[in-house]
């Protein structure tokens, strides 16, 4: 599948990206609440046309190391059962690509390169290999990044969390138990996260 720089994309962002302030630093550069980098931001730094939220197949999983949080890093793992909540952001391929970019810690120069596998992009070196089309919303690819490869649970930071509570409440407007009950049904939160100890994340967050 090619797509022009210029050509409307949907992101599928599962994780702190729920979070529309996280986000920006990705578009507009920045340094995210509780995170430990300042990102560059892209080539582009137009806002998102809409956003919307959505129930994809599969779940969201929690494991890796983050360098930018502390603790594991989201993923979306596609073949489990279950439903994940995410929040698609219309943005241009290139901001897509540009976001990918920056993911790897590399700077925002090209777009991504099509594979020889349908709706599937060359990623660069990142914990986040797997890049592809994961289906359509109002006729625009939804795309997407996560990882093929299987991680062991692992608990999420404070801040990575706070980050996703934020997001949840901003997407679905759910309240703190909804988003707390969510979370816990993703391995790697339980044990070390308990319902209690998530609904507080949302009390401290200040927003």
């Amino acid at each position: 599948m090619s797509l022009a720089t210029e050509d409307p994309v949907w992101y599928l962002a599962y994780g702190s990206n729920l979070a529309a302030d996280r986000f920006a630093c990705y578009l507009t550069g920045g340094r995210p609440r509780g995170a430990v980098r300042t990102y560059e931001g892209c080539r582009d730094r137009t806002p998102p046309a809409r956003d919307v939220g959505l129930h994809l197949p599969g779940r969201l999983t929690f494991g890796g190391v983050s360098t930018v949080w502390g603790g594991a890093l989201a993923f979306h793992d596609r073949a489990a059962e279950g439903s994940l909540a995410a929040r698609a952001y219309l943005i241009t391929f290139g901001q897509f690509s540009d976001v990918v970019a920056q993911e790897a810690r590399l700077r925002v120069t090209t777009d991504l390169v099509p594979t020889a596998t349908e709706g599937e992009w060359e990623a660069p070196s990142s914990v986040y290999e797997s890049v592809s089309r994961i289906g359509e919303q109002d006729g625009v690819p939804i795309l997407s990044f996560t990882s093929a490869r299987s991680h062991e649970p692992a608990a999420p930071s404070e801040a990575y969390l706070r980050t996703i509570l934020r997001g949840l409440a901003q997407t679905f407007g759910w309240d703190a138990h909804e988003s707390a009950g969510y979370l816990l049904g993703a391995p790697g939160v339980a044990p070390t996260w308990s319902a209690e100890g998530l609904v507080g994340l949302t009390e401290d967050d200040g927003h």
